[in-house]
């Protein structure tokens, strides 16, 4: 086996902690990628992003997996952190759409990414979920290492947008503590990338992996951190979506309201 064409995998199954039309009954069909191209220093899943805990698959295992997931049930196939692998699970995919995998394809990414290689899986991927994690480069580069974040991140999110429409794509933006600024920013950009653009506002910001080192993350957003975030949201009009309750880190409420559902 080739090592050059391994893809690390570091788990697969039904997953039932995305936005509820990703789900449905019977959970998404999730793959979690080993490895990233940030370097968050409170990224949540460490040990799969940063220390690489997976195993190696050929890309013939990749497309079983794939094709598994739909015999189970799958809503669709979930691809988590994928843009480090994109040149070897392309074609993969390809070969599994040929072989009967007629579930969506979602690409659950940092959006962090190269508008080409993004082209390159224009007709594959059917749903874009990117995160828009920061509005303000120096709090990017602060707490992720990443240079000309917001640019970069707009252009794929744009490029996304193109592809499928704004009806198939969902941005995530997480509130950080201490960062409600940054927040702000990053709800006006996805604002001025589309309107009508669906949104997930969560708030399950825990202070893991390296945030211990960064005193003003080093705790939980608290509620009137997210209320004000929350309030900026409708105040700019974002009708589209879903707010991620703060006692629950997997419960979805159905839809953005006009007044706090949490006060």
């Amino acid at each position: 086996m080739n090592s050059a064409d391994l893809i690390r995998i570091a788990w697969f199954g039904l997953h039932f902690g995305e936005e509820p039309p990703l789900v449905g009954q019977k959970g998404a069909g999730t793959i979690f990628f080993s490895g990233c191209n940030l370097r968050c220093v409170f990224c949540q899943n460490w040990q799969i992003s940063q220390e690489n805990l997976g195993k190696d698959c050929s890309q013939e295992e990749f497309k079983k997996i794939m094709m598994d997931l739909q015999t189970r049930g799958a809503l669709n196939i979930d691809l988590v952190s994928p843009t480090i692998w994109a040149e070897r699970i392309r074609q993969p995919i390809l070969e599994a759409k040929k072989e009967g995998l007629i579930i969506p394809i979602v690409w659950n990414s940092n959006a962090y990414e190269n508008v080409d290689m993004l082209k390159s899986f224009e007709g594959l991927v059917n749903i874009y979920l990117p995160d828009f994690k920061y509005g303000d480069n120096n709090v990017a580069f602060k707490y992720s290492g990443a240079k000309n974040y917001v640019e970069k991140t707009k252009e794929s999110i744009k490029e996304m947008l193109r592809q499928v429409g704004s009806q198939e794509v969902i941005v995530r933006h997480l509130i950080l503590p201490n960062n409600i600024e940054n927040s702000k920013k990053a709800l006006k950009f996805i604002k001025e990338l589309d309107p009508e653009i669906r949104v997930s506002l969560i708030s399950q910001y825990e202070p893991t992996y390296r945030a211990k080192n960064f005193p003003e993350i080093n705790r939980n957003i608290n509620k009137e951190e997210f209320e004000e975030v929350f309030s900026y949201l409708t105040e700019l009009g974002l009708e589209h979506g879903w707010v991620q309750e703060m006692k629950s880190h997997n419960k979805f409420l159905p839809d953005f309201t006009k007044e706090n559902p949490f006060s």
